[in-house]
C-alpha cells in the first residue's frame, strides 16, 4: 500500500475532507490562533468519554454484523479473509503519559477512522443495500466518531493552543471488485476492534474527572 504526504490542514477543512479518503503522513503542528475554542460545551470532556467508551462497547458487535451480511466465504473464514495484518492505522503508543500527545494521537486515529467508516458504508451502500441493521450501525457509528473529533478539536484548541493537525487517511477501494470492497471492510473493522479496545484504555483515565 502506497502513501503520500497530505499537507497540513486546518480543522475546518479536515471535518469537511473526513469523507474522503486519501492518504497522508501524520504531524502535528502548532500555532498562535485556536478559532473555535469558544464554542466548546462546557461538558465536552464528559461527553468525550462517553463517545470513547460507546464506540469501544459497540466495536465487536459492527464487525460481527458486518461479516453475516457479507455471506460466504467471509462467514465461515474470517480468520483468514479479515486478518488485519497489513492494514493501515494511526501509530500510538500506548505508553504515552502527556495528557496532549495522547489527544492529538487519538484526533489522528479518529480522523483516520471517521474516512474508513465513510468507505466502508459507501461500498456497502452499494453491495448490500437492503442490509439496513447494517447500515444503521455503520452510520451510528460513523455519526459518533465525527461527534468525537469535534470534542477533540476543541479539547485541542482549549488545552494546547493547537488547530493544525496534519492526519493520515486508508486507501480507498474504489475500482476495486466486490470481493475486495468486502476484504478490505472486514479487515478495517477487525483492526478497528483492537485498535478501539487499545485507544479506550489510553484515553479515558485522561477525561476520567479529577
Amino acid at each position: 500500500m502506497k502513501f503520500v504526504p497530505a499537507g497540513v490542514v486546518p480543522f475546518v477543512a479536515l471535518l469537511l475532507l473526513q469523507r474522503r479518503p486519501v492518504a497522508g503522513r501524520a504531524l502535528l503542528v502548532t500555532g498562535s490562533g485556536c478559532p473555535g475554542h469558544s464554542l466548546c460545551r462546557s461538558n465536552v470532556q464528559e461527553q468525550t468519554r462517553r463517545q470513547v467508551a460507546l464506540l469501544n462497547a459497540t466495536a465487536q458487535d459492527l464487525f460481527s454484523l458486518y461479516l453475516k451480511c457479507q455471506g460466504e466465504p467471509f462467514s465461515s473464514e474470517s480468520d483468514k479473509l479479515c486478518n488485519p495484518s497489513g492494514v493501515f492505522f494511526p501509530a500510538f503508543r500506548v505508553n504515552r503519559t502527556s495528557e496532549k500527545e495522547v489527544m492529538v494521537a487519538m484526533y489522528k486515529l479518529f480522523a483516520f477512522l471517521n474516512a474508513s467508516l465513510g468507505n466502508i458504508t459507501r461500498d456497502q451502500e452499494e453491495l448490500n443495500p437492503t442490509a439496513k441493521e447494517l447500515l444503521d450501525r455503520l452510520h451510528n457509528t460513523t455519526k459518533t466518531t465525527r461527534g468525537l473529533i469535534s470534542n477533540l478539536t476543541c479539547l485541542l484548541c482549549k488545552n494546547y493552543n493547537i488547530f493544525q493537525v496534519d492526519v493520515s487517511y486508508g486507501e480507498s477501494s474504489k475500482g476495486k471488485s466486490a470481493f475486495k470492497k468486502k476484504q478490505q471492510g472486514c479487515q478495517v473493522l477487525r483492526k478497528y476492534v483492537q485498535v478501539i479496545a487499545q485507544a479506550a484504555r489510553v484515553l479515558l483515565p485522561h477525561l476520567s474527572p479529577p
